[in-house]
Parts: structure tokens; C-alpha cells; sequence
């Protein structure tokens, strides 16, 4: 099951330590863990949707 991160522009790749992670500032642990092991709130409150044409598609 692909998670929201997938998609989100604070989810970056370090090529030195060879993994993803978030780069959202303010993200703590409990934030992390209840986005992506359920709970009450499952959206992430730093989403930031990386696809570069969302506006283009909406002007047209």
C-alpha cells in the first residue's frame, strides 16, 4: 500500500545514506507514526503535492 509520501514534495532521497525520509520541518515522531500507522488523523498536515502542472491543468 503506497502512502501519501509518495506523492508529497518534503519526501526526499539522501544518496549518501541511501534512504527516503521527510523533510518537513516540523514533522515529529508522533506526527510521522499516526500518518502512517492510522489512527484518527491519516492525512499529514505538511502534504505538499509535488506535481508541477496542478496549476497549468487548472488554467486550462
Amino acid at each position: 500500500m503506497a502512502s501519501q509520501c509518495d506523492t508529497c514534495g518534503n519526501y526526499q532521497y539522501d544518496e549518501e545514506e541511501e534512504y527516503w525520509y521527510c523533510a518537513a520541518d516540523n514533522m515529529d515522531e508522533d506526527d510521522y507514526a499516526r500518518m502512517m500507522y492510522g489512527g484518527r488523523h491519516t492525512s499529514c498536515p505538511y502534504y505538499v503535492s509535488d506535481d508541477e502542472y496542478k496549476i497549468v491543468r487548472k488554467q486550462m
